[in-house]
């Protein structure tokens, strides 16, 4: 429950077809099971408690006043169970009957969500014994009145994030879900209670309708199914349980399998996302809450979080993000080009990844628009920390692309600039440092100025982030092609691009990938290696995109971070060492917003970008949140 979290279970116990009492003892022996496991919701299938396929003995009386009878006593036998749960029942009132969605915690029976849509073709003829409604109400049940209706959200007191509502099985498949509705009025959570038969290809069918009902309301949707012992006659059933949120599914049982799945759904993440995307639109018009009480704990949380969130762990996936990113990039630099006429660029070429990945692309641009690649004009810039090992690779790709070689040795010009400011040569500070930096812009800007070009930015985004550029130095071009690419991702577009490029190329490209990141801003050691390594400056880049993906692009506070980077990075880095890169992140990330708030054109590639035109606008002055002992949560 802390921090948003929400164990959630969909069932799909053993039943008998009508035989109501061995059906709730089955049920009550899921919402035990699934309590003892951490879950505070559980959602069961449709007319779970009677089966779904009674037939015109939905017509009975018998079993009717048995299924309420036997609601009243799973509801006084899991009273003291810190857990909602969500079970299919038919429902007299009026003379009619309505296939409902019961919904019991702490002893009692909260209230029932009517099927708003029943099928009446093919193999289903539900209209022959249910009916609809429209307005809530209430009902007498087991003695008591008891709200009713199909606009209903169940609701704890103490976390509201926590709010349920329901849909049953069909009302899925319309053009205009209930879901729809019910989100709109606050509801985080959806249940559907399902009695889905199946046939050639439906499974496919039914997660596609999960998934995206989920994506489009911003939502977390737990799907309930009718397992195999509910096959009869005509039909079989299979158990096809599901738990999505925000479209991407957390857990999924076998087809014609019963039992249980968990999954720890973060209702932070949904609410946060419901305030960033202006377009959801809130309306509770006619909708009820029902309130009830629940513990607030920590969630033993079972819920994988990726180490590296912008790198899909699937290498066919990876594969295919990196070929998008590659053409999402070059395709945003070819139309710059295309509208100021610009027939050459100039970039800087250190040998590292990120001007390296700025090479490719620029490359593949003036390639789509057929301008020859001698109108790259690539430029490296030795200077006190340039390395022999770096500069051979920037000038064999270079080479190798066919681009323009300018080789502008800036030793004297910082030197005589260091001299003319006062400033000791041999005190590397910071002022020694980001004089080459701004030197090689000003190198730079002048023969773009020269050629009639413009100055391709080579940053990216984990620097931006980090504020690891000097200001009017590599902070500054004319088009930035990696602004929002994050670093742990910049090695694979490289070695994405390594793997179709020719042979002299490919070998370039892998020892580049080989390559400690560094600036070169520091003399090299004795031995001619690098000397200012970057990752032992600011930290590992894959924790910094971890905070950095987790902080921007879900709002998350630093101690939940924390709390998911210790899961995360489990056995890689300890708690000692996250708290200390988490603190040093966040404290940079907050001074640094100045670099961010002038940062030149760039092309957006993903969900997280820190452009001030864009997605990202944070004032230059604000305070960073208090710092807190970490290693205790």
């Amino acid at each position: 429950m802390k921090d948003g979290f929400i164990k959630a279970a969909a069932a799909t116990p053993e039943l008998r077809v009508a035989d109501v009492e061995f059906n709730a003892e089955k049920t009550t022996e899921c919402i035990i099971t699934a309590a003892k496991h951490g879950a505070r919701l559980i959602a069961l299938p449709e007319l779970g408690l009677t089966s779904y396929t009674c037939g015109d003995l939905f017509l009975q009386t018998n079993l009717i006043s048995r299924a309420e009878s036997a609601l009243l006593k799973i509801a006084a036998d899991t009273k003291d169970l810190d857990i909602l749960s969500v079970i299919g029942i038919p429902v007299a009132m009026g003379g009619k009957l309505y296939n409902c969605a019961a919904f019991v915690k702490g002893g009692r029976v909260l209230g029932f969500v009517p099927k708003r849509n029943i099928p009446n073709y093919g193999e289903f003829y539900e209209a022959r014994h249910f009916n609809t409604m429209d307005k809530n109400t209430s009902v007498i049940f087991g003695g008591e009145e008891i709200p009713i209706g199909p606009k209903l959200i169940f609701a704890a007191k103490n976390m509201p994030s926590f709010a349920v509502s329901a849909e049953i099985c069909e009302d899925l498949w319309i053009a205009d879900p209930p879901s729809n509705g019910h989100a709109a009025a606050g509801a985080v959570i959806i249940v559907n209670l399902s009695a889905s038969d199946e046939v050639i290809g439906k499974s496919e069918w039914r997660r596609a309708l999960a998934e995206v009902q989920s994506g489009r309301t911003l939502s977390a949707y737990i799907y309930a199914d009718a397992g195999e012992d509910e096959s009869t006659t005509d039909m079989v059933f299979s158990g096809h349980n599901m738990i999505y949120e925000l479209g991407i599914r957390l857990a999924e049982s076998k087809i014609f399998s019963e039992g249980i799945i968990y999954a720890d759904i973060d209702t932070e993440r949904l609410l946060r996302e419901r305030r960033r995307v202006t377009t959801f639109r809130s309306s509770c018009e006619d909708y009820r809450y029902i309130y009830f009480n629940t513990e607030i704990c920590e969630t033993k949380l079972e819920r994988k979080f990726e180490m590296r969130p912008f790198v899909p762990s699937d290498k066919a996936n990876l594969m295919r993000r990196c070929e998008e990113i590659f053409s999402i990039q070059y395709h945003g630099l070819k139309k710059r080009l295309k509208h100021i006429g610009a027939k050459t660029v100039t970039i800087g070429i250190s040998g590292g990844l990120d001007s390296t990945l700025a090479l490719l692309v620029t490359a593949r641009a003036f390639k789509s628009l057929g301008l020859p690649p001698d109108g790259i004009v690539a430029v490296t810039m030795p200077c006190f920390g340039t390395t022999g090992r770096t500069y051979n690779n920037a000038v064999s790709m270079i080479r190798s692309i066919g681009a323009t070689l300018r080789e502008i040795d800036i030793k004297e010009a910082v030197t005589l600039h260091l001299s003319d400011i006062g400033a000791d040569i041999n005190c590397h500070d910071v002022t020694y440092e980001n004089s080459q930096a701004r030197e090689r812009t000003q190198v730079l800007m002048d023969i773009a100025n020269k050629t009639g070009g413009i100055v391709i930015g080579t940053g990216d985004l984990s620097e931006l982030a980090l504020g690891f550029a000097t200001y009017n130095g590599d902070h500054m071009s004319m088009y930035g092609v990696n602004a929002s690419v994050p670093k742990t991702l910049v090695r694979y577009l490289v070695k994405y691009v390594a793997d179709t490029s020719d042979e002299e190329l490919h070998k370039t490209l892998l020892d580049v990938l080989d390559t400690p990141v560094s600036p070169e801003l520091l003399p090299p050691e004795e031995d001619g290696s690098i000397a200012q390594q970057t990752e032992e400056i600011v930290g590992p880049y894959e924790l910094h995109d971890f905070f950095l993906y987790n902080m921007v692009r879900w709002g998350f506070s630093k101690e939940k971070i924390f709390r998911l980077s210790k899961l995360s990075f489990e056995g890689k880095y300890d708690a000692q060492t996250i708290e200390k890169w988490l603190d040093i992140f966040m404290r940079r990330f907050y001074n640094s917003q100045f670099k961010r708030s002038c940062m030149p054109d760039g092309v957006k590639v993903g969900s997280v970008t820190l452009s001030p035109r864009g997605d990202w606008r944070m004032p230059s002055d604000a305070v960073m949140p208090p710092k807190s002992p970490l290693r205790n949560l």
